[in-house]
């Protein structure tokens, strides 16, 4: 069972992470978000702090730290903004993750070094335009040549595939529909044929970049393989277990700094001769989202918790994302109407926390897909 004691780790972690994200993200945050600037300068900070490499061993340049202490570090940065908590989840769990889980010791110590300081970002490439949910039926696809890979295809949606210096990408390599027909591999930026492509422009999450990555003849050493041929679409699957935990800590990191902000303003502002916290219509509002935070709370670090102990984590981290989403996104509603007019102008923050917080409930298998993942499992349980 978890322990619920917060670990002297997770604590200190949890107030390094608040002091920077203090005086490194709390001044530039909405600048950021206005011009949609990619601050790739503070990835690099955040690198020397170890928050590019949480998980990593330190024997590869990383933190060497566990799941818990990664998503007490994301909630932290998260309740500043929630487009460099993004950032920060999709480089550490997705890109970083894979080579980590799949790479050889050859591939580890090449490349993970490099992404754990920050002095790489890494981008993770699954989504296509006409494939998000159905992932098997992707049309990007390698053929061998010799000792060679020849890349074709786009990838969308791809946060930092513009500004990440390497990327995971999975392509097909046998028939359409077919589980072990999809391969792993990793690109670095410069090779001949691989570019960004169109950047988004988003309604939230704004200063985390999301773009395109474009494949044409673009040829890969078979040395860039992760695993076997044929392994790419199962290794996402586990990739995605973790991830899907790291977006859990995403949307409960904003909805908790909503959820302050909207406490403190209740309290400061005042109607009717008293503090409208003091109005029944306010407080139950307050009172549900406190509760709905600490289930999520709950839930989160219980994913975070098997996790650590190497067990099977695909219903847990699918529970605690589907529902640390939602329960986000509803935080991030309330503490607008809590905040009344004031709140829907860009001089309070919540009105970005009510814009990033609906990701959370798309990126990494939305709401409807994390309610598949579960109904199948507890279906065949």
């Amino acid at each position: 069972m978890i322990d619920f004691n917060i670990t002297e780790n997770q604590k200190m972690i949890a107030d390094m992470v608040r002091d920077f994200a203090d005086k490194n993200i709390r001044p530039k945050f909405m600048e950021w978000d206005e011009t949609q600037h990619f601050p790739r300068e503070l990835f690099r900070k955040m690198g020397e702090l170890g928050l590019m490499g949480i998980l990593v061993p330190q024997e590869y340049g990383g933190a060497g730290l566990s799941y818990t202490e990664y998503v007490t570090a994301i909630v932290e940065v998260a309740k500043v903004c929630g487009s460099v908590g993004l950032s920060m989840a999709a480089h550490n769990s997705l890109c970083t993750g894979h080579i980590l889980q799949f790479g050889n010791e050859e591939q580890k110590q090449k490349y993970l070094p490099k992404l754990a300081t920050g002095e790489w970002i890494g981008a993770w490439g699954l989504t296509e335009a006409n494939t998000g949910s159905d992932a098997m039926r992707m049309k990007c696809v390698a053929h061998q040549d010799g000792d060679y890979w020849v890349i074709n295809g786009t990838k969308n949606w791809i946060t930092h595939g513009i500004s990440g210096e390497v990327a995971v990408v999975l392509a097909r390599t046998g028939e359409l529909l077919d589980s072990h027909g999809i391969t792993a591999f990793i690109v670095e930026r410069g090779t001949p044929g691989f570019s960004g492509g169109k950047k988004e422009n988003k309604l939230g999450m704004r200063c985390s970049e999301t773009a395109e990555l474009i494949f044409d003849n673009c040829r890969v050493h078979k040395s860039q393989i992760l695993g076997n041929v044929g392994d790419g679409f199962v290794q996402a699957m586990k990739v995605l277990d973790g991830g899907r935990i790291s977006i859990a800590a995403l949307a409960l990191g904003i909805a908790k700094g909503a959820y302050e902000a909207a406490l403190k303003y209740s309290k400061e502002r005042e109607q009717f001769g008293k503090p409208i916290s003091q109005f029944q219509a306010i407080a139950f509002k307050l009172a549900d989202m406190a509760t709905e935070i600490e289930a999520a709370s709950l839930l989160t670090y219980q994913a975070a918790d098997l996790k650590n102990r190497g067990q099977k984590v695909t219903t847990q981290s699918a529970f605690a994302k589907y529902y640390a989403s939602e329960v986000s996104v509803r935080t991030a509603t309330e503490a607008i109407q809590i905040f009344g007019g004031y709140g829907y102008t860009k001089d309070f923050p919540v009105e970005k926390f009510y814009r990033d917080s609906k990701l959370c409930t798309i990126g990494e298998g939305t709401s409807e897909i994390q309610k598949l993942v579960i109904a199948r499992n507890i279906l065949k349980d």
